[in-house]
């Protein structure tokens, strides 16, 4: 469900967390910050008109990145481009918490090709 939060930002609860729009005024990037839950994992996904940049703020993400595992921690980063298949977890006990900077030509929600979901939505 989409919201705002007390600043008038978009905000969303998913299964797996939340994320919240810090902006989407040009038309060549968003940024979001996204939280994930402790225990749950991002659907594994592509995007085909975007790519992104993690920045992990807090807590430990477990990253998979074309079937490969990164594990990182706060102050690390890692690229995703277009069309790579992705998804973070999180298999600690704090929340996860990353900002994330969309590039590209679209950044809707329905750019999410998801391969793998925890929740259905495959």
């Amino acid at each position: 469900m989409t919201m705002t939060d007390d600043k008038g930002r978009e905000y969303s609860e998913r299964p797996w967390g939340s994320y919240t729009v810090l902006d989407d005024t040009m038309s060549d990037h968003k940024v979001k910050r996204i939280v994930v839950t402790p225990g749950k994992r991002l659907s594994y996904q592509t995007h085909k008109f975007r790519s992104e940049h993690w920045f992990i703020v807090d807590g430990n993400a477990t990253v998979i990145l074309d079937g490969k595992q990164y594990e990182l921690s706060a102050g690390s980063s890692i690229d995703i481009e277009v069309g790579q298949a992705h998804r973070c977890e999180n298999q600690g006990n704090t929340p996860v918490v990353f900002i994330e900077v969309q590039r590209g030509t679209y950044f809707g929600e329905d750019d999410i090709v998801r391969l793998e979901d925890d929740f259905g939505r495959a």
